[in-house]
């Protein structure tokens, strides 16, 4: 959703990321390698896919002891972090661990329909810093900045900056001074989806969307949506500006990416978790001193190759190993060749199963375990509304080749299950004896340790039914 790549209502949201477009290199076909937040991360910072390291859902990322970028760089920057730093297990909600373990379990419940980030609101004020917290990131991001100009020359040790902001995550809120920004007119209303494939609506009743999707609903929750992305980026701009001002643009990269997207009423869907471009494909600009201005480059790239690209800017050797590759080649105008395709999966919290995404020229392959794949053809249909399978065969078998030569999907899948199964019936004896305590979601004003109430605070409507379902699911 950038003005740089044409989107009418982002025009207006994005002057500053659309600056970074014309003063560096727009990569205008980046993927994240999973669609949700801890998992993303964990493979940006590490640069492996997660069937290699493992980072199977938002409680399950980098096991403590792994390697990592972040822990590598103190041995050679400053480092200074500001924001999100869930890539490491065991952190995020009792919902987030028992949604992914027990999604391929055949229980069929609602788990976001008490989420608080399903709403939409816009308050009344004219306050330019109406996400308050992540303006002090910003603030203080700044601060760092200055510190470190200050200690030049004496203080010749590089940094690294890594900012994360809460925007622009659900819940969709804004206020009046961002919302005037973004016409009513300009933000569009994406087609109805008809298709019907069980994947996609078993994630319709999982994500339980609660206020319908008539089209002044999804206007104006997209309308919404565009006025954080402008406070976003005016964020950036703010974070860049005194980049700029303090003197550092001479030997300074500055990189602007996301950890996944949003779908925002497409597709009939609200949040992330899924392989359509909403919330699968991200944006990717960056500046630097032997970077050339007014690049755009189409090749298809991925957050996995951030983690190479970070370790060849700050002159470290890339580590053996890595799934990914650096970008800096290309942004520096060495070469025009990349590895041109991007690999994604994604497992469990909404998703009935483990799918695997390919893409690959127009091509946009997705595999799921058990249930019928997709083709896409993203220049004729890109508002991915037809499945082409049957009708490409040719094309679907050289694509399905190529993404098992990348990822065993059966083993892949089994270690998944093998995961899910343990890692639940731990947790389950130990709820059973009242050790976890939760306080999310319907469970706000009266947090519990009773292991019934949890399950129903995690999936709405957990029964004994339910129950005997796991058990059956356990001993399979």
């Amino acid at each position: 959703m950038l003005g740089a790549l044409g989107h009418p209502a982002a025009r207006h949201a994005t002057p500053q990321i659309d600056r970074l477009a014309r003063e560096g290199v727009l990569f205008e076909n980046t993927y994240c390698s999973q669609p949700i937040c801890c998992p993303s991360r964990a493979n940006m910072w590490s640069g492996r896919y997660t069937h290699h390291c493992e980072s199977w859902n938002n409680h399950k990322g980098l096991e403590p002891g792994m390697w990592s970028l972040l822990g590598e760089l103190p041995k050679t920057h400053t480092l200074q972090t500001f924001g999100k730093l869930d890539y490491i297990s065991g952190a995020h909600t009792q919902l987030a661990r028992l949604s992914a373990w027990l999604a391929s379990a055949g229980i069929d419940r609602p788990v976001y329909d008490q989420d608080p980030s399903q709403c939409f609101t816009v308050a009344a004020d004219d306050n330019a810093r109406c996400h308050e917290k992540d303006w002090q990131k910003v603030d203080s991001a700044i601060a760092f900045l200055e510190g470190q100009q200050r200690q030049q020359p004496d203080d010749d040790k590089p940094f690294f900056l890594y900012i994360s902001t809460e925007l622009v995550h659900a819940a969709f809120h804004t206020n009046r001074y961002w919302l005037d920004k973004i016409p009513e007119d300009a933000v569009d209303v994406p087609p109805a989806d008809p298709t019907d494939h069980p994947c996609r609506l078993h994630q319709r009743m999982t994500k339980a969307w609660r206020y319908g999707f008539d089209a002044e609903t999804v206007r104006r929750v997209r309308r919404i949506y565009f006025a954080m992305c402008a406070e976003a980026d005016a964020m950036v701009g703010a974070v860049y500006e005194a980049m700029l001002r303090l003197g550092f643009a001479d030997d300074t990269y500055f990189v602007f990416s996301s950890d996944h997207g949003e779908l925002a009423l497409e597709h009939q869907e609200w949040y992330k978790m899924s392989f359509y471009e909403g919330s699968v494909r991200v944006p990717l600009v960056m500046t630097g001193p032997d970077i050339p201005s007014g690049q755009r480059h189409v090749n298809l790239v991925s957050l996995i190759d951030l983690c190479p690209t970070f370790m060849e800017m700050a002159g470290l050797p890339v580590r053996d190993g890595l799934d990914g590759r650096s970008l800096l080649p290309v942004a520096t105008g060495r070469t025009t060749g990349s590895r041109n395709t991007a690999y994604a999966c994604f497992m469990g919290t909404t998703l009935n199963t483990s799918g695997y995404m390919l893409r690959r020229g127009k091509w946009k392959y997705v595999l799921y375990v058990g249930y019928p794949a997709q083709l896409f053809d993203m220049e004729s249909d890109p508002q991915e509304l037809n499945n082409l399978c049957p009708h490409q065969p040719s094309i679907v078998r050289e694509l399905d080749a190529e993404l098992r030569a990348m990822v065993d999907v059966e083993q892949t899948h089994r270690d998944v299950m093998a995961y899910n199964k343990a890692a639940f019936r731990q947790w389950r004896r130990q709820a059973k004896r009242g050790l976890y305590v939760d306080g999310a979601y319907a469970l706000r004003e009266e947090p519990s340790s009773d292991y019934w109430q949890i399950m129903d605070n995690c999936l709405t409507g957990y029964d004994a039914e339910d129950e005997r379902t796991v058990e059956r699911w356990l001993a399979g």
